[in-house]
């Protein structure tokens, strides 16, 4: 009803309304009018792409909202929340050619965000998701708008933190080569010298591993590591195997609910394996991860995931002069819950007696 009088009360004005999603298990209330802001403000993050700009807002639990675009001529586009406790009034400026700034704000039973634009925005996207629960705000350009930034080249923030992620470890071996080389070893040399090599760089780049040592870490544990460090993307380290000896490449993965085929699928199979060996309170948790992901399609980084997986495939495989076997989708529960781009690499076939021995080599 709001949506569609202020429409015809006030032209050019739109306004979207979306309400708390549920909890299961909490009984239903009645609403108190005025009621004290109750969910906590988690952070908030800009991202500048050359055909939109990406705002999102973390929260302690689920929360309602409502989108007021006040049309080109204010300039500004408000999203109201209320329950949403705030410590402080905060801006941000990113003036990207769209958006102008971003300024979180109390206000009365919650708070509001204004986003203030530089030129009008084409179209507005906006979903949440949960595990961290978020709020996801996307302003598009205009076609000219967008053909402005690609001459420009943009405003891509830098990356500053990486988590690196070696599969497996402890009591998990992984793959297992003819003559016994194992993959959580692999993976573990491999992602050491990885984070050496970025460090060592001058790219002014942190990394981050999720283990460091030969330790068993729960695969749920991997991804809430990389969310608490705030990593810009999480690369996870990982060796195949297949009945097939011959079997030969490397091949990249980001995460959906539905796998790109069947190989893919027995893929994600072996590598989510791994949950069998944590405990029972571990695996209860897990249960959580299998929900997210059938949320994936609208997931924040779900493109960006892809894209990195295309970037890292082609250099590896030009580089090494590799077996290329694609960039593919499957459910793995590792990259479960990433509140950022991640990927799954698998480097070689442990299982592939050529491959184990180049694995197993120090300059390969």
């Amino acid at each position: 009803f709001l949506a569609k009088g202020l429409s015809r009360l006030a032209p050019g004005v739109t306004m979207k309304v979306v309400a708390a999603p549920a909890t299961s298990g909490r009984p239903a209330t009645k609403p108190v009018a005025a009621a004290a802001p109750t969910v906590a403000f988690g952070g908030l993050r800009l991202r500048s792409y050359p055909s939109f700009t990406r705002i999102v807002l973390e929260t302690a639990g689920p929360i309602g909202y409502a989108i007021v675009d006040q049309g080109a001529e204010r300039g500004e586009v408000r999203v109201r929340l209320p329950a949403l406790r705030i410590p402080a009034a905060q801006l941000q400026e990113i003036e990207d050619g769209l958006v102008k700034s971003v300024r979180l704000e109390p206000a009365t039973g919650g708070a509001l965000l204004r986003v203030a634009l530089d030129s009008p925005a084409g179209q507005i996207k906006d979903f949440s998701l949960q595990d961290p629960y978020r709020i996801v705000v996307d302003l598009y350009r205009t076609k000219e708008g967008a053909e402005q930034a690609g001459a420009q080249g943009g405003a891509m923030q830098p990356l500053r933190l990486v988590v690196l992620d070696a599969g497996h470890g402890g009591h998990d071996s992984g793959a297992v080569g003819p003559t016994g080389v194992q993959e959580k070893d692999v993976v573990l040399d491999v992602t050491r010298r990885v984070a050496r090599m970025v460090e060592d760089g001058g790219l002014g780049i942190k990394v981050v591993l999720s283990r460091s040592t030969d330790v068993f870490v729960p695969l749920r544990d991997r991804t809430n590591f990389a969310n608490k460090q705030r990593a810009d993307l999480f690369v996870s380290i990982h060796a195949n195997a297949h009945p097939r000896a011959v079997s030969e490449g490397v091949e990249t993965y980001f995460l959906s609910s539905e796998a790109s085929d069947t190989e893919a699928r027995q893929i994600a199979a072996i590598e989510n394996g791994a949950v069998q060996l944590e405990t029972a309170a571990s695996r209860q948790k897990n249960d959580a991860l299998k929900n997210i992901l059938w949320d994936l399609a609208q997931s924040e980084f779900q493109q960006e995931s892809s894209v990195l997986a295309e970037t890292v495939l082609d250099s590896m495989t030009k580089s090494l002069r590799l077996v290329n076997r694609g960039v593919k989708q499957a459910g793995f529960y590792v990259l479960g819950g990433a509140a950022m781009p991640a990927i799954l690499i698998e480097i070689g076939f442990l299982t592939n007696p050529k491959e184990e021995k180049k694995l197993s080599t120090p300059e390969y």
